[in-house]
Parts: C-alpha cells; sequence; structure tokens
C-alpha cells in the first residue's frame, strides 16, 4: 500500500485537490461523492505500517481481511474509473477527428490559394479569384482595398477558440485514486466491513472509529460509501484470495531483493569513495 501510495502521488499530483464546495456539489453524482468522501484534506502524519499495526493490535483480526483489501481497493478503482475513462477516450477521440479535419481544410485552402488565386484572363490581365471559404481569408487581406475579402475589421473572436492536442473536459474528481489523502480512510473503512463479513467476532464501530482517529459519524458514513462503491460485493472467492497473496509475497521478495542491491551499491560507492581518498593521500604523501 506504501508502494501504491507513493507511486500514485507522483503521477497523480492534480487529483490532490480539495473536497468541492457545498455550493458546487449539486451537479456531482452518487458515486463521485462517495469517491470525495474518502479525499482528506491534509496527509495524516502517521504512516501505512504504523496505521495498520495499530489497527491489528487493539482491533486484531484474521489474514483475510487485511489482505481482502487489496482485492476491494482494485475492484473500486475498475468500477469507478471505467464510466469516466470511456467517456474521456470519446472525447479524446471527437478532439483528435475535429483537428484532422481542421488540418484537412487548412490544407485544401492552402492548395486552393496556390492554385486559384490568381487566373489569366483573355486580355492578358489577371483577376483576382476568392478562396472556397469567405471566412477564411487571411488576416493581411481583410481591410485591403480591392481585395476579395476587403471588410471593416472587427474584434477577432475564432468560432472555434485553439485547444490543446489531447483534451480533459471532465472533472478529476469524478477518477479513484488511492494516494497518500484517502489510504488511511480507505483501510479502517475496509477494515470495518471487511471484519464484519469474514468474521463472526467483530468490534463496535465506536471502536473502530477510536482506533481509527475518526469520529463515530464519519466513520459510519464512509462504511456505507465503501460498501457503495464495492457494489456491495464483498464476497471474495478462494482463488482470487490466494492470487492476490502470491502477488503480495513475491512484489515482497522483489522489493528486498531491490533493497540490498541498492545496500550493496551504496557500499561500493563509499569503498570506491575511501580507497580513492587513501590513494590521494599517498600520492600527497609520497
Amino acid at each position: 500500500l506504501t508502494k501504491i501510495t507513493t507511486t500514485n502521488d507522483q503521477q497523480h499530483e492534480h487529483l490532490h485537490r480539495q473536497p468541492a464546495h457545498l455550493e458546487s456539489t449539486s451537479h456531482l453524482t452518487s458515486q463521485t461523492s462517495s469517491v470525495l468522501a474518502f479525499h482528506g484534506k491534509n496527509v495524516p502524519s502517521i504512516t501505512i505500517l504504523s496505521y495498520l499495526s495499530r489497527i491489528n493490535k487493539y482491533c486484531p483480526t484474521s489474514y483475510e481481511v487485511f489482505l481482502s483489501l487489496l482485492v476491494y481497493f482494485d475492484r473500486m478503482t475498475e468500477r469507478v474509473n471505467a464510466g469516466p475513462m470511456q467517456t474521456l477516450r470519446e472525447a479524446n477521440q471527437h478532439a483528435y477527428d475535429q483537428n484532422r479535419s481542421a488540418s484537412s481544410s487548412s490544407e485544401s485552402l492552402s492548395s486552393d490559394e496556390m492554385e486559384g488565386v490568381t487566373t489569366s484572363t483573355g486580355g492578358g490581365g489577371q483577376t483576382a479569384t476568392p478562396p472556397a471559404s469567405g471566412g477564411m481569408e487571411k488576416p493581411a487581406q481583410r481591410d485591403v482595398p480591392g481585395t476579395p475579402h476587403s471588410r471593416p475589421q472587427r474584434m477577432e473572436s475564432p468560432s472555434i477558440p485553439p485547444e490543446p492536442a489531447v483534451m480533459d473536459p471532465y472533472n478529476l474528481s469524478h477518477f479513484f485514486v488511492v494516494d497518500s489523502f484517502n489510504i488511511h480512510r480507505l483501510v479502517i473503512a475496509g477494515v470495518t466491513c471487511a471484519s464484519k463479513f469474514f468474521s463472526d467476532i467483530f468490534y463496535t464501530n465506536s471502536r473502530y472509529a477510536k482506533v481509527g482517529g475518526l469520529p463515530l459519524q464519519e466513520l459510519n458514513h464512509l462504511e456505507l460509501q465503501f460498501l457503495l462503491l464495492n457494489d456491495f460485493r464483498l464476497s471474495v472467492p478462494v482463488e482470487e484470495i490466494e492470487a492476490y497473496g502470491t502477488m503480495l509475497v513475491e512484489f515482497y521478495a522483489r522489493e528486498v531483493v531491490a533493497q540490498k542491491q541498492q545496500e550493496a551499491q551504496a557500499m561500493t560507492g563509499r569503498s570506491f569513495s575511501e580507497s580513492s581518498s587513501d590513494s590521494t593521500a599517498t600520492v600527497r604523501a609520497a
């Protein structure tokens, strides 16, 4: 979870927004409101590992409860982001098609201007031929007398404003991303729900709220939003929970190996630096 939140913090800094003001929440969907319910104003000072250890100490439960959190977070991410991602892809495709159409029109206009700006008359003179579209003239021709498009210059108000290559017109709060601003609330709400589902013996919400550092009313609200974001599907097949357990063990093994390699490289660098300093001191002494 620490690795996930750290990565998302770096790649999704634009999502670290404050929750929408009360007057602007009327247009939000219920799903977006559920997502924003977990977003805190500040990052809690307690680490994720210490937070999980505190929960396990004062509200001990089975391992599948903690492991199921990964399953639920993935389900929530897939379910919440499916709609906005599809809409965003369609908008980007639409913008791409518009850019291609505008580019084709510009190329066609340039070709017409090159080929038909001047044509010879029977008397050997030349007459100007306007482009195919009267609204696409060059700015320099607008107020020059005798040009095909001479007319009083008006304030620039292009019908199609300049747009970036890829548009993102949607409120980023529609997307669900596990980061440092919501991970603690997600964990305590997930443990509250999963404990009641997987275990015959569990604690009251007031105890979970006290251990998690939240008011009871807020935890009650987060519990409901957690269930809504998971579509009230808390059942996890044995095969799926085993697959997540295997992935977690493999991830931990890779992290340990990477940490040892970093320590070995650091030791090698220090040894090389010390040997270089000793060599320099020997040369100076000689």
